[in-house]
């Protein structure tokens, strides 16, 4: 039924919630808070120190609360002192910042070297030019000689 090269809807049709079910629930969900609540405040005037393991065992459940799990990966921020900065220590500088460097160190090397007529291309440069020059005497002479 599909025309060539259409493709089919994949997944699911979103569905959205109307307002009024979205209060509903909340208000329920308040309904059960403050009921609970009333029941806590009886049983808390006798077990003070449950509750409080009970919240303890709610921030970590699972695992959690057994192993300290700290990220290898997660780098965290330590800000230093002003006066702990060492501002006479040299700075490393990034990958880029060094090739960056070495590009215009060669860049300069080479244009002097060229300038002196010791790399390939001045020597080519150098013949061309050598080889204009006596095109251009001969050109020279051959016109002094007809006038």
């Amino acid at each position: 039924l599909n025309p060539a090269g259409k493709k089919g809807h994949k997944g699911r049709g979103k569905q959205f919630s109307n307002p009024e079910e979205i209060d509903r629930q909340m208000r329920l969900q308040r309904e059960k808070e403050e009921s609970g609540g009333a029941e806590k405040e009886s049983s808390e005037s006798e077990e003070e120190s449950s509750s409080e393991d009970e919240s303890e065992s709610r921030k970590r459940s699972g695992v959690e609360g057994l192993i300290e799990i700290e990220n290898p990966n997660r780098v965290s921020q330590k800000s230093k002192k002003v006066t702990e900065v060492d501002v006479s220590a040299p700075r490393e500088l990034s990958r880029r910042e060094r090739e960056e460097i070495e590009k215009q160190k060669s860049a300069e090397r080479y244009r002097k070297l060229h300038m002196e007529g010791k790399t390939e291309q001045a020597r080519a440069d150098l013949a061309r030019l050598a080889i204009i020059k006596k095109q251009r005497e001969e050109a020279a002479k051959k016109r002094g000689a007809v006038l």
